[in-house]
């Protein structure tokens, strides 16, 4: 940065950064990173606090592998989840059973509805049928047997409510709601309003004691921090599955709900709380408690299959709080918290539980904002006048004892279960040391002279000489942004390289490497490393560049096309032949120099770059030589795309769609790109389970210019054919393996 002339446009650059600052903590602006270093404190904090050790109140109950195998694939019969009741409460007489699951369709695989169409028609006159049907009717009326086996038991089943603008479809029966629209008066705490709901059958929810929904909230990372306690609709508010099946284990008592108001400064602040078995709960203004998450595997989980056979032990269930939920593929739900990225719905709502018995779960204070606008303005204008009246040296003193005090007041609060967001005031005492030591003319040459011998490993020459002409604007400490990754690996490399005497194989590499490595550099890319004769690298950093992803989806097409000529100069040595495969994808990442005290690296790293990696790997599944992401061609104009599949990689819930590229809007070939859109038009029937039209559109394909790509699909539609998919199948391919 700039060296500034004088003390007060240095004084002037301080009161715009902390007003910024300000200006977001009171939510006229919003900075990003702010809201990512908040989570990241709040994550940290909870880490380090949070209890270890079992909890002997409550279990899980899991629709796990085995038990699918066991009993079959779901949804059961309710038969099944009549004995299931009845064994839980009369063998294991557990405390309360919630059910993360909802049962919105009528169970006929009993046959009954068949036998009393018989008894009105072909066997209309046979007593002896008649008799038997009347006999035989309440044991094979399975919907009728599970509301029995719910009746008079402290069960709470689970629905969900469907937030507006993702369609207002009503299914089932909800209950009434248990708090009236006004127990929150004069504010509005809950979810989002919602615009319908998905719910069970009356007559099962007729015989519970109580429901609840099992909605999620996400921050803006994706992560499962909060969670409402209530929500309204229609009439009143209801509860969340946690406080629903907490108060069933009470034995039933109606929720209390209402509002504590106080004065600070003159100025007046209201906070909501529930009431669930003399338990109070206050809530955040927006109804939200924070998870209490206790650390490790506080609760066991119990396979449905032991419990069903009798096996389960008796200690991990009798007069617990028991949650069934599933932790199967395909069924699992699956929530990233500050603890795993692949964390169980369901344990949610018992860390919730837990948290409510122990009186740990934390709010948000109402007057939160008000006192972190008031620090960032105070301690903005403190530390200014400490680094332009004495310096730096006693301004990092005067930063580390603010810092201190900062953490103080968070652990403070934290210890009254209250949650104060302390990262802006922090950020300020950061951000304004920063800036106001950041000047100086050594600062800058010295930058300079760093900067070629930073970067000139991973970038080109001419681009690290020009980058050191304004130093400032690079950086290679840690940060996220908008990025594109590339990943590309030589096929069958084992059986390529165990042809090859060690000397020869170095040439080979060396020569392919040397020419990949030319045309990412050409197109501004940056090398992230070698590993062995795979290829990693990235566009956007540390250069600016705002069409990365075109840029990246070119190098990988010459990439690709430069392989014959690379192939004829190998094979006038008697090497063997090159075939790549190379993925692409755009998305957030974190960026960085990164690794040890013994040895650093420049490098990108964050699940965008994963799923890079993911799609180079699955290339030679479909027989193309590069697959790139929905997020790559929403950011590339410039190329031409063909759809390929939507696929759920391992290790990620949310389907992608992956995408060939096939060349430039201006120079594709007509023939390639009507190809490119009856592939596609097959694809789309496929997806719908038209099996002929797709069917005939892909051998058509084949006849024209024969792939494995449509091979792959019409081996697809004969298994569907053999095997159709379940009735909720979403055409997207489920891959189990990197």
């Amino acid at each position: 940065m700039m060296r500034l002339p004088s003390r007060l446009a240095q004084a002037a650059l301080s009161a715009l950064f902390v007003g910024l600052i300000a200006a977001h903590v009171g939510g006229l602006v919003h900075i990003a990173p702010m809201q990512r270093a908040e989570a990241w404190l709040y994550d940290a904090w909870l880490k380090r606090t949070a209890p270890v050790g079992p909890d002997d109140r409550i279990a899980i109950l899991d629709i796990d592998e085995a038990s699918l195998k066991s009993v079959g694939r779901w949804p059961w019969s309710r038969d099944t989840m009549s004995a299931l009741v009845d064994t839980l409460h009369d063998r294991y007489a557990v405390g309360a059973l919630g059910f993360d699951v909802v049962f919105a369709e009528p169970d006929n695989s009993s046959g009954l509805d068949s036998l009393k169409q018989l008894a009105t028609s072909d066997l209309a006159g046979s007593r002896d049928f008649q008799a038997a049907l009347k006999r035989l009717a309440p044991r094979l009326d399975y919907d009728a047997r599970f509301a029995r086996a719910l009746a008079e038991r402290p069960v709470s089943m689970g629905f969900y409510f469907i937030p507006a603008g993702y369609g207002d479809a009503r299914s089932g029966s909800l209950p009434p709601p248990s708090l009236p629209l006004s127990a929150f008066d004069p504010l509005q705490p809950g979810m989002p309003s919602a615009t319908g709901y998905g719910a069970n059958l009356p007559t099962f929810q007729n015989g519970a004691q109580g429901a609840g929904f099992f909605n999620m909230r996400a921050d803006a990372d994706g992560t499962a921090r909060q969670m409402h306690l209530v929500a309204p609709y229609g009439a009143g508010y209801y509860p969340a599955l946690s406080v629903s099946t907490l108060r069933v284990a009470f034995g039933g008592d109606p929720l209390t709900a209402g509002v504590d108001t106080g004065s600070i400064l003159g100025r007046q602040y209201a906070t909501p709380w529930v009431e669930v078995g003399g338990i109070r709960v206050p809530l955040s203004v927006d109804g939200t408690v924070h998870v209490p998450y206790r650390a490790g595997a506080p609760f066991p989980y119990i396979s449905v299959a032991q419990v069903l056979a009798g096996k389960a032990p008796l200690a991990q269930l009798e007069n617990r709080i028991v949650l069934l939920g599933s932790t199967a593929p395909g069924l699992a739900d699956l929530r990233v918290t500050p603890f795993s990225s692949t964390f169980p719905g369901v344990e949610i709502h018992a860390h919730l539980i837990a948290g409510m018995l122990d009186g740990a779960t934390r709010s948000t204070p109402p007057w939160s904002d008000d006192a972190r606008v008031l620090a960032v303005l105070a301690l903005g204008a403190l530390l200014t006048w400490v680094l332009l009246r004495f310096g730096p040296l006693i301004g990092l003193a005067a930063s580390i004892v603010l810092l201190a005090l900062l953490l103080a007041a968070y652990a403070a609060a934290w210890s009254r279960f209250w949650v104060v967001p302390m990262a802006a005031p922090m950020l300020t005492v950061f951000g304004l040391y920063a800036l106001n030591t950041a000047y100086g003319f050594f600062a800058e040459t010295r930058n300079k002279r760093q900067m070629t011998k930073l970067f000139g490993q991973y970038v080109p020459p001419e681009l690290a000489a020009e980058m050191s002409q304004d130093p400032a604007h690079y950086t290679m400490e840690g940060q996220s942004r908008d990025m594109t990754v590339l990943f590309s690996d030589i096929r069958g490399f084992t059986n390529f390289s165990e042809n090859l005497p060690p000397a020869e194989l170095s040439e080979v590499l060396n020569a392919y490497l040397s020419t990949m490595t030319h045309l990412i550099q050409q197109h501004q890319g940056t090398i992230d490393k070698y590993i062995g004769d795979a290829i990693m690298a990235f566009w956007n950093a540390p250069v600016d560049l705002s069409d990365h992803a075109r840029r990246a989806v070119q190098t990988a097409l010459e990439m690709q096309a430069a392989l014959p000529q690379l192939n004829r100069e190998f094979a006038a040595r008697g090497w063997p032949d090159v075939q790549i495969g190379v993925g692409v994808n755009t998305g957030r990442m974190s960026v960085g120099n990164m690794g040890s005290e013994f040895r650093m690296s420049y490098t990108v790293m964050g699940d965008a770059v994963n799923l890079g990696s993911r799609l180079e790997g699955i290339t030679k599944q479909y027989g193309v030589g590069i697959l790139a992401t929905q997020a790559t061609v929403e950011a590339d104009p410039v190329h031409v795309f063909m759809k390929v599949d939507e696929v759920r990689v391992k290790g990620k819930a949310t389907p992608v769609a992956i995408y060939e590229p096939l060349g430039s809007t201006a120079d594709l070939d007509p023939a390639v790109k009507q190809n490119a859109a009856d592939f596609e038009a097959a694809f789309a029937s496929y997806q719908k389970q038209d099996w002929d039209v797709a069917e005939s559109a892909l051998r058509a394909l084949n006849e024209r210019a024969p792939r494995k790509l449509y091979d792959i699909y019409l081996e697809r539609i004969a298994h569907f054919r053999d095997v159709p998919p379940q009735h909720d199948w979403d055409g997207v391919f489920v891959y189990t393996t990197k």
